[in-house]
Protein backbone atom coordinates (compact mmCIF):
# COMPACT_ATOMS: atom_id res chain seq x y z
CA UNK A 1 0.00 0.00 0.00
CA UNK A 2 1.23 3.40 -0.75
CA UNK A 3 0.89 6.41 1.61
CA UNK A 4 -1.00 9.02 0.58
CA UNK A 5 0.02 12.32 1.21
CA UNK A 6 -0.21 15.31 -1.09
CA UNK A 7 2.59 17.96 -1.18
CA UNK A 8 0.88 21.22 0.15
CA UNK A 9 3.56 23.25 -2.04
CA UNK A 10 6.47 22.99 -4.31
CA UNK A 11 7.76 26.23 -2.33
CA UNK A 12 8.78 23.67 0.62
CA UNK A 13 9.42 20.40 -0.05
CA UNK A 14 8.65 17.89 3.04
CA UNK A 15 5.69 19.54 3.98
CA UNK A 16 2.12 17.67 3.05
CA UNK A 17 -1.38 17.99 4.01
CA UNK A 18 -3.30 15.03 5.30
CA UNK A 19 -6.01 13.27 3.11
CA UNK A 20 -9.35 13.61 4.88
CA UNK A 21 -10.60 10.57 3.33
CA UNK A 22 -9.60 7.35 2.31
CA UNK A 23 -10.70 3.98 0.81
CA UNK A 24 -7.43 2.39 1.63
CA UNK A 25 -7.62 1.10 5.50
CA UNK A 26 -5.41 -1.16 7.41
CA UNK A 27 -6.46 -3.56 9.94
CA UNK A 28 -6.40 -3.01 13.26
CA UNK A 29 -5.36 -5.90 15.51
CA UNK A 30 -8.88 -6.52 18.34
CA UNK A 31 -6.37 -6.24 21.20
CA UNK A 32 -3.70 -4.48 22.18
CA UNK A 33 -0.33 -5.78 22.22
CA UNK A 34 2.35 -6.09 25.37
CA UNK A 35 5.78 -5.17 24.52
CA UNK A 36 6.90 -7.00 28.06
CA UNK A 37 6.32 -10.48 28.57
CA UNK A 38 3.87 -12.27 25.76
CA UNK A 39 -0.23 -12.37 26.87
CA UNK A 40 -1.66 -15.89 26.32
CA UNK A 41 -2.77 -16.91 22.45
CA UNK A 42 -6.57 -16.04 22.13
CA UNK A 43 -8.38 -15.67 19.10
CA UNK A 44 -8.62 -11.54 18.36
CA UNK A 45 -10.46 -9.82 15.33
CA UNK A 46 -9.25 -6.89 13.02
CA UNK A 47 -11.04 -4.28 12.38
CA UNK A 48 -10.49 -1.39 9.76
CA UNK A 49 -8.75 1.99 11.29
CA UNK A 50 -8.18 5.29 9.21
CA UNK A 51 -4.76 6.28 9.85
CA UNK A 52 -5.65 9.90 8.79
CA UNK A 53 -8.36 10.07 11.34
CA UNK A 54 -5.85 8.55 13.63
CA UNK A 55 -3.48 11.24 13.88
CA UNK A 56 -5.41 13.92 12.74
CA UNK A 57 -8.35 14.96 15.28
CA UNK A 58 -8.60 18.10 13.14
CA UNK A 59 -7.40 16.93 9.37
CA UNK A 60 -8.11 20.24 7.63
CA UNK A 61 -5.42 21.84 10.19
CA UNK A 62 -2.61 19.19 10.49
CA UNK A 63 0.20 18.29 7.83
CA UNK A 64 2.89 16.38 8.18
CA UNK A 65 6.84 17.56 7.61
CA UNK A 66 9.60 15.52 6.68
CA UNK A 67 12.28 15.60 9.34
CA UNK A 68 16.11 16.10 8.54
CA UNK A 69 18.68 16.44 11.52
CA UNK A 70 19.16 14.79 14.58
CA UNK A 71 18.12 17.78 17.27
CA UNK A 72 15.20 16.00 18.40
CA UNK A 73 16.87 12.47 19.36
CA UNK A 74 16.13 12.79 22.84
CA UNK A 75 12.38 13.04 22.05
CA UNK A 76 12.22 10.09 19.27
CA UNK A 77 12.06 12.66 16.88
CA UNK A 78 14.49 11.01 13.95
CA UNK A 79 15.42 12.49 10.61
CA UNK A 80 12.89 10.63 7.63
CA UNK A 81 10.50 10.13 10.40
CA UNK A 82 7.36 12.61 9.42
CA UNK A 83 6.16 14.81 12.27
CA UNK A 84 2.31 15.50 12.35
CA UNK A 85 1.64 19.02 12.95
CA UNK A 86 -1.52 20.53 13.83
CA UNK A 87 -2.10 24.32 13.62
CA UNK A 88 -5.09 24.30 15.39
CA UNK A 89 -3.48 23.72 19.01
CA UNK A 90 -2.33 26.39 20.69
CA UNK A 91 1.36 26.13 21.84
CA UNK A 92 2.46 26.10 25.54
CA UNK A 93 5.50 25.70 27.28
CA UNK A 94 6.84 21.95 26.95
CA UNK A 95 5.22 21.45 23.41
CA UNK A 96 7.46 19.94 20.48
CA UNK A 97 6.57 23.06 17.83
CA UNK A 98 7.42 23.65 14.31
CA UNK A 99 9.13 27.26 14.22
CA UNK A 100 9.80 29.05 11.60
CA UNK A 101 13.28 31.21 12.38
CA UNK A 102 15.32 33.36 10.93
CA UNK A 103 13.88 31.99 7.65
CA UNK A 104 14.19 28.00 8.01
CA UNK A 105 11.49 25.67 9.78
CA UNK A 106 12.90 23.67 13.01
CA UNK A 107 11.51 21.47 15.35
CA UNK A 108 12.03 22.18 19.03
CA UNK A 109 10.59 22.26 22.22
CA UNK A 110 9.01 25.57 23.25
CA UNK A 111 10.35 26.75 26.56
CA UNK A 112 8.59 29.90 27.83
CA UNK A 113 10.00 31.72 30.59
CA UNK A 114 9.92 35.25 31.82
CA UNK A 115 12.65 36.89 29.62
CA UNK A 116 11.50 34.89 26.42
CA UNK A 117 10.48 32.16 24.39
CA UNK A 118 13.02 29.00 23.59
CA UNK A 119 13.18 26.68 21.01
CA UNK A 120 14.86 23.85 23.23
CA UNK A 121 16.66 20.72 20.87
CA UNK A 122 16.45 17.40 22.64
CA UNK A 123 20.16 16.74 21.90
CA UNK A 124 23.08 18.37 23.91
CA UNK A 125 25.00 18.89 20.59
CA UNK A 126 22.97 21.84 19.55
CA UNK A 127 22.34 25.13 20.98
CA UNK A 128 18.75 26.55 22.57
CA UNK A 129 17.37 29.20 20.14
CA UNK A 130 16.50 32.23 22.02
CA UNK A 131 13.38 34.27 21.14
CA UNK A 132 13.13 37.72 22.70
CA UNK A 133 11.80 39.71 20.13
CA UNK A 134 8.35 39.39 17.88
CA UNK A 135 9.78 39.05 14.84
CA UNK A 136 12.34 36.35 15.78
CA UNK A 137 10.56 33.57 14.57
CA UNK A 138 7.00 32.46 14.58
CA UNK A 139 4.97 29.31 15.74
CA UNK A 140 3.40 27.15 12.90
CA UNK A 141 1.97 24.39 14.95
CA UNK A 142 2.21 22.01 17.59
CA UNK A 143 4.26 18.37 16.85
CA UNK A 144 0.62 15.90 17.74
CA UNK A 145 2.74 12.78 16.67
CA UNK A 146 5.23 11.02 14.47
CA UNK A 147 5.13 8.60 12.34
CA UNK A 148 7.97 6.26 11.86
CA UNK A 149 8.75 3.04 8.98
CA UNK A 150 11.68 1.20 10.11
CA UNK A 151 12.91 0.09 6.57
Amino acid sequence: MEAKVIPISQWQPGLYSIVEESDEKLLLFGASVRAGFPSPAADYSADPIDLNRYIADNPTATFLARVEGDSMIGAHIEPDDLAVIDRSVKATSGNIVLAFVEGEFTIKRLVIKKDGAYLQPENPNYKTIKIDRPDGGHIWGVVVGVIKKFK
